[in-house]
């Protein structure tokens, strides 16, 4: 997911095509009528062979994320990320992305779904002022299941000054519904960072949950009732807010509680497409580690 929201966030930088393909699949245990090699077919390396010319693969592996797959022809580049059956292109090439398709398609059945809509639960839209994604559907859904559709809507996901021990309250009989729920709401956390605490304090107690954490979870599902559309918004940066450096500026706040103390603004380097391009490139061989 940290691969797919930084290909959404370039992509909103950079203006590249998202296309949206699924590949029709057949059953896991059907029967083959394909020819199925054990072993390496004729033209391909063997150990103790001389290396096929470096032409002979058109995308390479990214190592960070097997999932992601890169290719660049001049000042052509794709991205190809792949799950299961579902398959986002980033190309600041539109027709190097139709030959993209017509070259699968003639190996995989091939669904078109058009421009990137929707991806693994996330709702993408997009507008001239950049990329949205959230979970509306299914945060929808999961208040459904529960029956919390008309509850009352919480303006905070936990109450303040809420002390939860693993001690304290009354054992639940099902402790089976309360693990699903923590489920659920850690993939909600996907594009909703202001569940992650409220979610992470929650889950430390999968082991023995008891009927005051059950009902802390049931406050995160009002929260949520009173905004199930928020997510996470990716903009183009201001590429010219300082007509002297061609920087643009940035700045944070911090507080503690409702106390303001401590803000800064400060330039931000700014870098062409090509380089981005270059940068994003350079992903299939570092692994990043996000502290």
């Amino acid at each position: 997911m940290v691969t797919v929201k930084v290909l959404l966030s370039l992509a909103s930088i950079y203006n590249w095509h998202l296309t949206h393909l699924d590949v029709n699949n057949a059953f896991l245990h059907g029967d083959l009528s394909e020819e199925v090699f054990m072993h390496l077919p004729p033209g391909y390396h063997r150990e103790g062979e001389p290396l096929l010319p470096s032409n002979t693969v058109c995308f390479q592996q990214s190592h960070s994320d097997y999932s992601l797959f890169i290719k660049t022809a001049g000042n052509d580049f794709i991205a190809l990320l792949v799950y299961v059956d579902d398959i986002i292109v980033a190309s600041n090439n539109k027709i190097a992305t139709d030959n993209l398709k017509n070259s699968l398609n003639k190996s995989f059945k091939l669904k078109d779904l058009g421009n990137l809509k929707y991806f693994l639960g996330l709702e993408v839209a997009r507008s001239a002022k950049g990329i949205m994604i959230n979970q509306r559907k299914y945060a929808l859904e999961l208040l459904s299941e529960i029956g919390y559709l008309g509850c009352k809507p919480a303006k905070t996901s936990m109450q303040p000054n809420k002390q939860l021990s693993q001690d304290d309250g009354e054992l639940l009989t099902d402790p089976s519904m309360y693990r699903r729920l923590i489920g659920k709401l850690i993939y909600l956390t996907i594009t909703r960072p202001d569940l992650t605490y409220s979610v992470n304090k929650l889950s430390q107690f999968l082991s023995q949950p008891r009927r005051p954490h059950l009902q802390a979870v049931y406050r995160i599902l009002q929260y949520i009732k009173g905004s199930p559309g928020k997510g996470i918004f990716f903009s183009d940066s201001d590429w010219a807010a300082c007509p002297d450096s061609r920087k643009s500026v940035a700045g944070f706040c911090i507080f503690l509680g409702d106390s303001l103390i401590s803000w800064k603004s400060k330039k931000q380097r700014t870098v062409s497409r090509s380089s981005a391009e270059a940068e994003y490139r350079a992903m299939a061989h570092v692994t990043c580690e996000l502290t």
